[in-house]
This record gives structure tokens, sequence and C-alpha cells, in this order.
């Protein structure tokens, strides 16, 4: 079952990590501060949106920080699925893992890296109107979120018709969270 205006997919980058800690392995890097305000902001967005109803994540530290951030701002808990096969997949990974999600879930958002998710979000995006097609083809920082609606099954990702409704980034957010004050 779909919404009256289809899926919706969101891809999110983590949000900045920390490169401090030469000893740890790259799975294991934290958030840093900045990674940390990013996630807050991502919240206080989060708020505003009709919660996901599965979130897969990948497995790595700063994917699950991610989510612990953005986590208590769903109105309604989604599913939740921690998974090693997203640790830097690839964008055809990414792809073929969404087409393997239950047609009865309507949102799904997928919390993971670079450049995967940009790659992904490029196709995904490609028929988007030119003033978010440029801004998604410059870059995929960390903590940006893309949206799409997509107009049949979760395993037709590519077939189907697909639009690209947000992107949104940190930076954005920050500036729109200071314009409110």
């Amino acid at each position: 079952m779909t919404t009256a205006n289809g899926r919706v997919l969101m891809l999110l980058r983590h949000a900045k990590s920390s490169w401090n800690d030469a000893k740890l392995g790259d799975h294991e890097r934290p958030l840093d501060k900045r990674g940390h305000a990013a996630g807050r902001l991502l919240a206080a967005h989060f708020a505003t949106l009709q919660p996901p109803a599965l979130v897969l994540c990948s497995s790595a530290l700063r994917t699950r920080q991610t989510l612990e951030h953005i986590r208590p701002a769903f109105a309604t808990p989604p599913q939740i699925l921690v998974e090693d096969g997203l640790y830097l997949a690839s964008a055809l990974a990414l792809r073929n893992r969404i087409a393997e999600v239950p047609d009865a879930v309507e949102s799904v958002l997928v919390i993971g890296h670079n450049p995967g998710l940009h790659e992904l979000a490029l196709v995904l995006g490609a028929g988007a109107p030119p003033r978010l097609t440029a801004r998604l083809a410059g870059k995929f920082p960390t903590g940006a979120l893309t949206s799409f609606r997509l107009a049949g099954p979760w395993g037709a990702i590519l077939a189907a018709p697909i639009e690209l409704v947000a992107y949104v980034t940190p930076a954005d957010l920050a500036a729109a969270y200071e314009d409110s004050d």
C-alpha cells in the first residue's frame, strides 16, 4: 500500500565524523562536534516531516550516532534495521537493498555514506527541476538529505516514475532555523 502521493524514499548521509583518533578504524569513527550540531538540526527538521516506516542504517558508528540524534524526532517509531551491507555501499548495492523492501512499507530512510549515496541520488534525481539537480550535482555533504517520491513498487526503483522533492543540507537548516529566531 502506498500513500496517495506514492512511496517516499529519503537518503541521508551521516553527519560529520572525526578523524582525530588514528587508532580507530573507519567503521568506528564517531561524529565530531560539528556532526553532533548537524544531528540536532536534522532532528529538528525530521520533527516537521512524516516519519519513515523503515530506517535502513549502515552499521558504522557515525551513521548509528546520526540515527540516535534523529530517532527522538519521529512521531511514530519506525522499524530500524542496522546492516553491515550498507557500510560504504555502492549506488548499485543501495538500489538493490531498497528494491528488497516489502511493498507494504510506504516510506524508507537510508542512512549511509558517500560516494554510493550521492551516486544513487544523482541517478534517481536525474529528471528533477534544474535548480535541484544543479545543487545535487555539486556536492552531497555530510548531513545532506534528499527526498524522493516513487510511483511504483520498491522493486522497480529505477524503472518507475520518481520525483526528487527535496534536498537539504545542515547549512540550509542552520540558515532556516537562524531566520526563524
